[in-house]
């Protein structure tokens, strides 16, 4: 399997992209994110990226592998912040506790895909020519391919500022991920975005002002990495 993954490792990148987008969009116009199935499938997923990985003898080279001296990364406190954002404006509890915990393993699932697909898999192919196409190409992916929230229903001014802060923690997280090595930091932290959302209460501040914030405090952590961590 090895062999025939180094071989094809383009092609096997993009066909794992492509897809998980049309499997998930497909999880949330029939499913929703709070429906055992939306759980099952994504756990599938997750599943079958785990036994990869471990396959080629490379879980830690996709960077599942601690943080040395988390003290340079001022011990990952802007993520802390970055995550609480739907907690902002209180605690939405008008879902039944089934919702809650269904959406929340399906989100921890997600953020896990998504950083080891767009994180692991592409940047650490694309970075074998060109480190800096690489972190492009993983923050503009993540971020474009939240598009596809369009066709399932989802407003246009909300999308695209989701498309542009997505492609903001796209980069921070990208930038994290080829500074220490580890994805550890941005799986947590992408999993608690994704799972407290069911939580928000959706009013102005969540609309405008915290996508603003989300799409400035990533790229001022970004460049405070970049430019005191060699």
């Amino acid at each position: 399997m090895k062999k025939i993954f180094e071989k094809h490792e383009t092609l096997f990148c993009i066909l794992l992209i492509v897809l998980y987008v049309i499997i998930n969009s497909y999880c949330v116009q029939n499913f929703g994110t709070k429906d055992y199935r939306s759980t099952i499938i994504n756990t599938i997923i997750s599943a079958f990226l785990i036994i990869l990985m471990i396959s080629l003898k490379k879980t830690k080279y996709y960077g599942l592998t601690k943080v040395n001296n988390p003290k340079k990364y001022l011990y990952f406190i802007p993520l802390l912040l970055i995550a609480s954002v739907n907690l902002w404006n209180g605690i939405n509890i008008n879902n039944s506790k089934n919702e809650i915990i269904f959406h929340i393993l399906t989100m921890i699932n997600v953020g896990f895909i998504e950083e080891i697909i767009f994180r692991g898999f592409l940047f650490k192919m694309m970075a074998k020519e060109s480190v800096k196409r690489a972190i492009l190409a993983s923050a503009l992916t993540f971020g474009i391919g939240h598009i596809v929230n369009l066709l399932n229903g989802a407003s246009t001014i909300p999308t695209l500022l989701q498309i542009c802060y997505a492609v903001s923690l796209g980069y921070l997280f990208v930038i994290i991920f080829y500074k220490s090595k580890s994805l550890i930091p941005c799986i947590i932290t992408h999993a608690l975005i994704n799972s407290l959302s069911i939580f928000n209460i959706e009013t102005k501040i969540s609309l405008y002002i915290i996508p603003i914030f989300l799409i400035i405090v990533p790229l001022l952590y970004a460049y405070y990495i970049n430019k005191n961590i060699n």
